[in-house]
């Protein structure tokens, strides 16, 4: 185990949320599962207590720990893509797989995790300042999924 690793609380349903993410998503796998030695509040003894799974190199554990919390926007995966195929690719992902669409490139995936799916162009643009990031940031403002043409337009000026 990572000295630093990212814990998810989900219902009952870390593994099949890590197996989604380890298909998903390159450099992203399920290392192990640890099912519980006795009752817990979210299960049964012998159920899924725990998967140590692991997102774009990132560390996580999936804690099945039943209905007592839900996730929030306060945290959020970012994903870097580097053009509109890979864009897609993801967003189409997540809410095909019955997540939801939200606003600037936010999505949640059927867990209720957000997910920023952000194309670097814009992250780029972001890091200029100035009118480039203006105009980017007011580009990206209406959109749900980016557009990456829209942002490189909005760049261009």
């Amino acid at each position: 185990m990572s000295k630093n690793t990212i814990c998810l609380w989900y219902n009952r349903d870390a593994e099949e949320a890590a197996q989604f993410y380890a298909k998903t998503f390159p450099n992203s796998s399920v290392d192990s599962i640890h099912k519980a030695p006795s009752d817990f509040p979210g299960g049964k003894a012998g159920q899924v207590l725990t998967v140590q799974f692991t997102v774009c190199g990132v560390p996580c554990m999936g804690l099945n720990g039943g209905d007592m919390f839900k996730q929030s926007e306060a945290f959020s995966f970012q994903i870097a893509t580097d053009d509109q195929a890979e864009t897609d690719r993801y967003w189409n992902a997540i809410v095909g797989n019955g997540g939801v669409e939200s606003a600037c490139g936010w999505c949640k995936d059927k867990w209720g995790l957000s997910w920023q799916i952000t194309p670097r162009v814009l992250t780029d643009a972001m890091a200029k300042g100035g009118d480039v990031a203006r105009r980017a940031f007011e580009a990206m403002m209406p959109m749900g999924k980016i557009d990456v043409a829209k942002i490189e337009a909005a760049v261009r000026g």
